[in-house]
């Protein structure tokens, strides 16, 4: 039998896959930490919203053109990692994006207490942006737009104030 933190991945990967953000906010502790390139997020409420967005928004896309696989779960008490792959919609090109991600995890109390996503920022925004991410994918300017701009989405989505949800 699997750890039950490896089964705690498994078991969010398979919600996100299935756009059930409820399950996904089940997953995490109530001081949890999430960041990737994109997005730095304290909080439960914070992370669970996060991943509510993004459920709502692929699926008012249409799930035809989103998919996940994820891979090389492994978790021990505190610890694990496991690699994924997403296929979707960019909402504000409408762009198809294939996103190679590695994540590692902390745990206690049978939840993730800090999640981070790694992934090529320079690739994705090739394909989620066209020529602006071929020409500015690999600088500083373009990450913090694109960082800037999904703390604005998820702070409108959360109905929170300026400032909330911010880098």
């Amino acid at each position: 039998m699997s750890h039950p933190n490896a089964e705690l991945i498994a078991r969010f990967y398979t919600a996100f896959a299935a756009l059930d953000d409820a399950a996904i906010a089940e997953c995490y502790g109530a001081d949890a930490h999430f960041q990737d390139e994109v997005f730095l997020l304290r909080g439960r409420d914070q992370v669970a919203g996060m991943w509510r967005m993004l459920c709502a928004t692929t699926r008012a896309k249409g799930r035809d053109a989103w998919s996940l696989t994820f891979s090389g779960v492994e978790a021990d008490d505190r610890h694990g990692k496991a690699c994924w792959e997403a296929h979707y919609r960019f909402s504000t090109t409408g762009r198809l994006v294939h996103n190679v991600i590695a994540a590692e995890f902390e745990f206690r109390d049978g939840r993730i207490v800090t999640h981070r996503d790694r992934f090529n920022f320079w690739r994705w925004s090739r394909q989620a942006l066209g020529a602006p991410g071929w020409l500015l994918g690999g600088t500083p300017l373009l990450r913090r737009k694109v960082q800037a701009q999904a703390a604005a989405n998820l702070r409108a989505f959360l109905g929170l104030p300026a400032g909330a949800a911010d880098r």
